[in-house]
This record gives C-alpha cells, sequence and structure tokens, in this order.
C-alpha cells in the first residue's frame, strides 16, 4: 500500500452508533462534506465506499450486544480523496482479501466493492482498541 498521508489538522470526523442504521448517515454525512463542484461519479463512488465501510466496521467489527462506536474520518490530501473508518474490532496487520462468493450469496462482496473502487486501501492497527481500514480514491482519475 502506498503511503497514506498524515490527517491534517482539522478533517472531517463523526461517530455513529455499530447499528445499520447509521450507514445513511454515514453517506450523507460524507457527500455533505465534499466540496462544491465535486464531480458526479466521484461523488457516488465516495458515498458507496462509505457505505460498504462502514457496513463491514458495523457488522465485522463492532460486538453486537454492546452500545459501540464506529469513527469516520474524511480528508483531502496527495491527491485523493481519503476515508478511514475505525471500530473496536481486533486490527490485522495483514490486508484481508477479498473473497469470490457463488453467484445466489446474498453478501460477501463488500471488500471486492472496496478494492474496486478505491485506487488503494489497507487496514491500520489503532494504538489502543481495535483498526482502522483507510481507503483512498484519486481526486482526478486519467
Amino acid at each position: 500500500m502506498p503511503g497514506i498521508p498524515s490527517l491534517p489538522a482539522v478533517p472531517a470526523h463523526w461517530r455513529f452508533p455499530a447499528h445499520l442504521a447509521s450507514v445513511p448517515q454515514a453517506r450523507r454525512a460524507v457527500a455533505d462534506a465534499l466540496p462544491v463542484g465535486c464531480p458526479r461519479h466521484l461523488s457516488y463512488e465516495l458515498r458507496l465506499l462509505t457505505s460498504e465501510l462502514v457496513t463491514n466496521a458495523i457488522r465485522h467489527g463492532a460486538l453486537a450486544d454492546e452500545e459501540e462506536m464506529v469513527e469516520l474520518v474524511f480528508w483531502s490530501g496527495d491527491g485523493h480523496y481519503w476515508l478511514a473508518v475505525s471500530d473496536p474490532g481486533s486490527g490485522r496487520p495483514d490486508l484481508p482479501s477479498p473473497t469470490f462468493p457463488d453467484l445466489l450469496s446474498a453478501g460477501g462482496r463488500g471488500l471486492l466493492l472496496i478494492d474496486a473502487l478505491s485506487d488503494t486501501w489497507g487496514v491500520a492497527t489503532r494504538a489502543i482498541r481495535g483498526k482502522s481500514v483507510i481507503a483512498g480514491i484519486r481526486v482526478s482519475k486519467s
């Protein structure tokens, strides 16, 4: 994974309850944070990527029986729009591999979408607890 730039002094940052009802709220938050004039296709890709990252964090990184939160950070830098979604789940030093579910499976395509939508992505273990999945989409696609 290419180097991920440092967070700017004031990135857009939100915390959401680890419930699936938070996914559309996260998507709206990123849409509202995009600069005026952001190309429609890029806005769509960022909102879809947000949905996948937040859904994965809720489903795979939070405990269903506890009141846990997921964090979403959005910033631009190094010619990319960056999304970082953090959850309290165990961190993984290696990148999870996208799987190819059978055609009738209802799920299992999240990492495939993340891999297809982003120009770079990776997992970072948080210092105290949890992990962050960070994905970047180039601002200007050639």
